[in-house]
């Protein structure tokens, strides 16, 4: 039996009771999410992250390999300075404080110092555990290079993104797959 809003009762038929159950499951099924909806959201959320997170990484290195070519393109003006101040040459054999590459390099007054200091800021930028400079001797993968003679030098750095910068007494500032050698006074 079945009341309606007036009070009054009637028999109930199976088409009511089927109906009424249909009510109630779909009322049900109104109320909330399913499991499965609230998976596939977490899930295509998780894989937006993914997305950003690795394009964010991606703008990092590149501004870090940007920072060790503006460090090093500064080196290069820097060295013809020096070049300038310290009798046309890039390096004193009898005198290392005479030397591009040295860190304690300065010449003239006011004095001009090498290019050590730059370089070892392009390290710091590639982000080397230990950033040094090395000097005429056979490159790293975590190291930075500085290579003078007396008419040439060469000074290279990693990049977070692989491969290396060079620059060089020549004018060149390229990127190179590979480490520089000991005896290398110009990039490949």
């Amino acid at each position: 039996m079945i009341k309606n809003k007036k009070g009054f009762t009637r028999s109930v038929k199976s088409r009511d009771v089927r109906s009424a159950s249909v009510l109630r499951t779909s009322r049900l099924s109104t109320a909330g999410f399913t499991l499965i909806e609230l998976l596939v959201v977490i899930a295509i959320i998780g894989v937006l992250a993914a997305v950003v997170l690795a394009a964010t990484n991606s703008a990092r290195n590149k501004g870090s390999d940007a920072s060790v070519k503006a460090n090093l393109v500064n080196a290069r003006a820097q060295a013809e300075l020096f070049y300038d101040v310290n009798g046309n040459t890039y390096k004193y054999a009898s005198n290392p404080l005479r030397d591009v590459c040295d860190p304690t390099a300065s010449y003239g007054s006011p004095a001009i110092k090498g290019i050590n200091d730059n370089v070892y800021n392009a390290a710091v930028a590639a982000g080397l555990a230990d950033p040094t400079v090395v000097i005429n001797t056979l490159q790293t993968s975590d190291t930075a290079n500085c290579h003078s003679n007396a008419t040439a030098w060469a000074a290279q750095v990693p990049l977070k993104s692989g491969g290396y910068w060079c620059v060089d007494s020549t004018g060149a500032s390229k990127y190179e797959g590979s480490g520089m050698l000991g005896s290398a006074r110009a990039c490949l």
